[in-house]
């Protein structure tokens, strides 16, 4: 990509992303193109390797307020039975497509489009800074959550953040998100004893015990959920034995669960609730929690507000706040500053022919250049 490409439109930068091949954990020089780019408006750039994940924290000025953007330039792999080359950045009939043009790679484009734009018209904020990541689709252990770390620690805290996720189910100006929901995930092995069907009092059967336990946990009501939160749920995700023979009771019995939870709980009472019942129905068990985040809310406050209405200036309509979905970097984010999401339509994403329409993106850069003209002290 050359440094004379207009930054203020969107799409150029969206394909020469698009063209990267960022698999996670792969970079395919995503942030090379996307540094240039900033380097190009006057952003002061910072590499951040964690691990093997390439990061880049980017903060043109210095004065408050301090808004910053977020996303992630490392995308899921493409699959197979695509009309174009998923890394070519084709625009067929007004629309571009390729693995990342919703999520998240052309918003990233539209940040730098906004930032373009803003700064042309003269209504930038005191600073604005991206925090980028490569490791949002894969374990997400060496990502945002280590930037945001950096951050801290360098005095780099953004009075607001946003990130360019694909919130918008239909059309644009429908969601901004305000939270999320957290993510518990656990692995239950029940040990037994193997032996003869015929003879079960020789035996131990473990996957009576487990079925009695996961039927308590799936039958529970976790909550009814409140005004912002949608009720949590349980899901049992696998129930293996691992056993081909018909006649044989078998030695230990495994499931595995995700429950997504509102503000009513946190992982600790979750993983304590499951505990519990464990020792009741199979007191043997052995459990493994994994927690990829706890559910968090953005105060809907002045911030909030003015966001909203941005958007709904741009878009011609009032957006609805909501915390549906699944989990996302936001979740790290808010630990740094209060943050909000709002992106392309997301109907598309990790999907053969993932797509956006080129308006769209074009609207959104105007969305981000108005957010940004809006933001202030």
């Amino acid at each position: 990509m050359s440094l004379t490409t207009p930054l203020t439109d969107p799409l150029p930068l969206a394909q020469a992303l698009l063209r990267c091949a960022s698999v996670t954990p792969a970079d395919g020089g995503a942030q090379d193109v996307l540094a240039e780019a900033l380097e190009g408006l006057g952003f002061t750039i910072h590499r951040l390797t964690f691990g093997e994940t390439p990061n880049l924290y980017a903060r043109l000025g210095s004065e408050e307020p301090h808004f910053c953007f977020a996303g992630h330039t490392d995308v899921v792999p493409p699959g197979e039975g695509w009309r174009h080359d998923p890394f070519a950045g084709v625009v067929e009939d007004g629309i571009l497509y390729g693995r990342g043009a919703c999520d998240m790679k052309a918003a990233i484009a539209a940040f730098v489009a906004g930032v373009a734009q803003a700064k042309e018209a003269g209504t930038l904020p005191g600073s604005v800074s991206l925090l980028i990541t490569g490791d949002e689709e894969g374990a997400a252990t060496d990502g945002t959550v280590r930037v945001v770390d950096w951050m801290r620690d360098q005095g780099e805290v953004p009075d607001f953040c946003l990130v360019g996720e694909p919130t918008n189910p239909n059309h644009l100006g429908e969601i901004i998100k305000i939270g999320r929901r957290g993510s518990l995930s656990a692995s239950i092995v029940v040990p037994g004893v193997q032996g003869h069907a015929a003879y079960p009092h020789l035996a131990d059967n473990p996957v009576h015990k487990l079925i009695s336990l996961l039927n308590v946990l799936v039958t529970h009501r976790l909550d009814e959920g409140n005004r912002w939160f949608q009720p949590s749920s349980l899901q049992v995700t696998s129930v293996d034995v691992g056993n081909p023979a018909t006649n044989v009771i078998p030695p230990s019995a495994t499931a595995k669960l995700n429950i997504r939870y509102n503000d009513a709980h946190t992982a600790e009472s979750l993983e304590a609730w499951i505990r519990a019942e464990a020792s009741r129905w199979a007191p043997a068990a052995e459990i493994v929690f994994h927690r990829s985040g706890d559910s968090f809310l953005t105060d809907p406050g002045p911030r909030v507000q003015s966001l909203t209405a941005a958007v709904g200036r741009i878009f011609g309509t009032e957006p609805r706040l909501d915390t549906g979905g699944g989990t996302s970097d936001a979740r790290f984010i808010t630990h740094l500053c209060p943050v909000a999401e709002f992106g392309l339509v997301g109907a598309s994403m990790h999907k053969v022919d993932e797509r956006t329409s080129v308006a769209e993106l074009r609207q959104l850069a105007a969305a981000y250049g108005a957010i940004l003209a809006q933001f202030k002290p």
